[in-house]
C-alpha cells in the first residue's frame, strides 16, 4: 500500500498547500513564492521543486509516450 504523501514539519506542509490552492501550474517563480512567504529550508524548496515542477512532463508521467 503507498502510504499519502505529507511532507514533514508545518511550514513546508502550509507551503505545499498553498502551491495547492494557487490553481495553476507551479513554475520555478510560484515555489520560489512560497519558500519565502513560508520561510522555507533549501531542501525544503527543493522538495518542492521535485514534486510540482520536475517529475512534470517526465515519459513517466504521460501514458501516451510508452505507446
Amino acid at each position: 500500500m503507498v502510504k499519502p504523501l505529507i511532507p514533514e514539519g508545518e511550514a513546508l506542509r502550509r507551503a505545499f498547500q498553498w502551491l495547492i490552492d494557487q490553481g495553476g501550474p507551479c513554475t520555478l517563480q510560484t515555489i520560489e513564492q512560497a519558500s519565502l512567504r513560508f520561510d522555507l529550508a533549501p531542501k525544503e524548496e527543493e522538495f518542492l521543486l521535485r514534486q510540482f515542477v520536475h517529475h512534470r512532463g517526465t515519459a513517466s508521467d504521460d501514458p501516451e509516450s510508452s505507446q
